[in-house]
């Protein structure tokens, strides 16, 4: 049995994607079950529910050398501790291409779309296989999620293709409607506490290079999708303490929290201490105050923040 999984801090698209792709192997005659890296977001269980499934269960330990399929990541930063252990075999992505490596060759199916699930539409037209239609609105809700519904500047024509091809196999009449619904459950933070509204949509990524005077610095970057952005930043306070707990814990160099205004489509980014502050005047050409910075339609971590990041902490000449 193949186990198929997503990154850690799973977004709707790990794991329906996960979910999607152990089924798709599965018809292919390649037994899969999807596994998951973490607890769900407040969307996640909106869509399973909505779609009549099951979350995934968390991830055994596996021992040396098992077999695994990748969705949604390939950075060893973002997934199981143990991954240079095991054996990929598998990897569907849509993201820059990491530090994996693999001790033999593997399918690698990378492509510059906006979501994962916009790629497993396509394998399963590939394959000639008819898209069933739970999977038709697990994809679906993968792909409004990751674009925000198409706001995202990682949306692709593919994706908009993806979501009218699916929406009717997934008996979904209004998507707006449906994708406001997901928002609306993402945004149910309640009182949620602050380590979990942090890290539910975190990646630490590592910048620069070892031959460079700074060294490689690991970075942690949260971002909270919500409707809501007031209740967020409202929280301002203990969310700055989660942080500066996180730097601290993770041997981190610096932490950023991006609060994303989904309708408004505009960030406004938790800024922990005069290091992050510094990097962002620098990088961004935006100034910090009261522990906040405004970094207008940012709105991609993929994108719009990390690509700046990268650039900034890896000088050219």
């Amino acid at each position: 049995m193949l186990p198929v999984f997503g990154h850690t801090n799973p977004d709707t698209d790990a794991i329906t994607s996960a979910l999607v792709y152990a089924r798709l192997l599965t018809r292919l005659g390649v037994e899969a079950r999807a596994y998951r890296l973490g607890e769900l977001n407040r969307e996640t269980p909106y869509v399973l529910r909505e779609a009549g499934v099951e979350a995934p269960e968390l991830l055994p330990e596996l021992p040396a050398g098992t077999a695994v399929a990748l969705v949604d990541h390939n950075e060893s930063a973002q997934s199981v501790a143990n991954l240079h252990e095991l054996t990929v075999t598998r990897v569907i992505d849509h993201h820059k291409l990491g530090d994996l490596t693999t001790a033999q060759p593997a399918y690698l199916r990378f492509e510059p779309v906006g979501c994962a699930a916009t790629i497993l539409l396509a394998l399963h037209r590939e394959a000639g296989l008819e898209v069933e239609a739970v999977d038709a609105r697990l994809m679906l809700s993968a792909i409004l999620s990751d674009t925000l519904h198409f706001r995202s500047p990682t949306t692709t024509d593919r994706d908009r293709q993806a979501v009218e091809v699916l929406a009717p196999l997934a008996g979904i009449e209004d998507v707006e409607a449906y994708a406001l619904a997901m928002f609306a459950a993402k945004s149910d933070l309640g009182d949620t506490p602050a380590e979990t509204l942090l890290r539910m949509d975190y990646k630490v990524f590592p910048f620069g290079e070892a031959t460079h005077p700074q060294g490689v610095q690991t970075w942690g970057i949260g971002v909270v999708e919500t409707t809501n952005p007031g209740y967020v930043l409202g929280r301002q306070a203990e969310l700055l303490e989660a942080m500066d707990r996180a730097r601290a814990e993770d041997g981190l160099s610096g932490v950023l929290l991006s609060v994303v205004d989904i309708l408004r489509e505009h960030n406004t980014t938790l800024v922990l201490s005069a290091t992050e502050a510094k990097v962002l005047r620098d990088a961004f050409g935006v100034e910090t105050q009261g522990n906040r910075a405004d970094l207008g339609d940012r709105i991609s971590r993929k994108k719009q923040i990390v690509p700046v990041l990268e650039a900034y902490f890896t000088p050219q000449g």
